[in-house]
């Protein structure tokens, strides 16, 4: 479903403790531990992003009839138990979800937590790929085209077997090329004790936009488009470089216009939330002046949803027009019981916007 052709005109002690959230991640002292900040996160994401932007930034959802859906969930703090993210995963492909987001704190930092990630994510992109691509195997090309039974027994001996996929359009592809539809944010787990390093080797980018086509002309190019936008608001403040880009506007859809093309819905995703569920959540960490920047911001995106995490808590709020929904945790440390977890939404072509919540079935080990 990754369209590459299109779009290219076109990332102390107790004290402490307790102001920093269940979410926080502590030293032994109390002392928050981040090695990379935000100002240089936004840095090397954006940097990485403008470069391979037209590589991943566009799904397409030309062929989904009356909808489509993507599926959205947070906070799962993987350790060695990769089993509530394979279902999420799971629950995607078995959807046919155009993409998979995720609110941060993906993992616990630990390099073999982020090698458990990284395995289920190859794993699931594996399933992704037999389910949309047509397969091919090298080994049984050559053997087509062998002419003698000398030559069929030294392909089958001496020859590797590689697995090309075929998308659509005709464009084959090793598992490797292909972009797997999960999008992340990050969140203040995945950067504490230098975690960023890890993360990033993965995911690359935690400041980025991407669009789902929606429709097409008769040349293939795009003319409606739905734009998803994710921030980083791990620091729980958005930083003075991320602040600046977007004032000049670099996650704006201007661009789209000036080729025709119309962004009918908006969605943001950040790991900290903007608003306090009830009195018995902690309250966001933006700096005021952040808190009335982002909330313009999202009314000058035209908004239609803003997806959270970080509290694991449920909330929903509508202010100034923008729908505002925080999840709670898909951890099993945190909910060690099955529960409504995952949020799947619902884009029809007339523009209307639904949303349901989905259940996971995998308890605690």
């Amino acid at each position: 479903m990754v369209i590459m052709k299109k779009l290219q005109y076109s990332v102390m002690a107790a004290a402490a403790a307790l102001v920093l959230t269940a979410c926080e991640k502590v030293s032994p002292i109390g002392v928050l531990v981040s090695g990379t900040g935000v100002e240089d996160r936004v840095k090397m994401s954006n940097l990485y992003f403008q470069q391979h932007k037209g590589e991943y930034n566009q799904l397409d959802a030309t062929d989904c009839g009356d909808e489509y859906t993507f599926l959205v969930g947070a906070d799962s703090h993987m350790t060695d138990d990769d089993s509530r993210m394979a279902e999420m995963l799971q629950i995607g492909l078995d959807g046919n979800d155009v993409l998979y987001a995720h609110l941060g704190d993906i993992a616990d930092t630990k390099a073999e937590y982020y090698i458990n990630l990284e395995n289920v994510l190859e794993r699931y992109k594996e399933k992704y790929a037999k389910k949309y691509y047509k397969e091919y195997h090298y080994k049984d090309t050559l053997m087509k085209y062998a002419d003698t039974e000398e030559e069929r027994e030294e392909i089958k001996e001496y020859m590797n077997d590689v697995i090309y996929y075929e998308d659509k359009s005709g464009v084959v592809k090793e598992l490797r090329e292909i972009q797997y539809p999960f999008y992340p944010v990050v969140g203040n787990h995945d950067i504490t004790h230098n975690g960023w390093a890890l993360w990033s080797n993965i995911f690359h980018s935690s400041f980025y936009d991407g669009y789902v086509v929606v429709e097409e002309d008769e040349n293939g190019i795009p003319r409606l488009v739905d734009h998803f936008i994710f921030i980083d608001t791990a620091s729980g403040t958005l930083g003075k470089e991320q602040v600046e880009l977007l004032e000049e506007g670099i996650l704006d859809d201007k661009f789209a216009e000036d080729f025709g093309i119309v962004t009918r819905n908006t969605f943001v995703f950040s790991h900290t939330n903007i608003f306090r569920p009830s009195s018995l959540q902690f309250a966001s960490t933006f700096a005021r002046e952040e808190t009335f920047f982002l909330l313009d911001q999202f009314v000058d995106w035209n908004a239609n949803i803003v997806f959270c995490g970080h509290v694991h808590k449920w909330d929903e709020q509508e202010v100034g027009g923008v729908n505002y929904i925080t999840l709670d945790s898909m951890s099993e440390n945190n909910n060690p019981e099955p529960g409504d977890y995952l949020l799947r939404v619902h884009c029809k072509k007339d523009g209307t916007i639904t949303w349901e919540k989905v259940h996971m079935n995998t308890r605690k080990k």
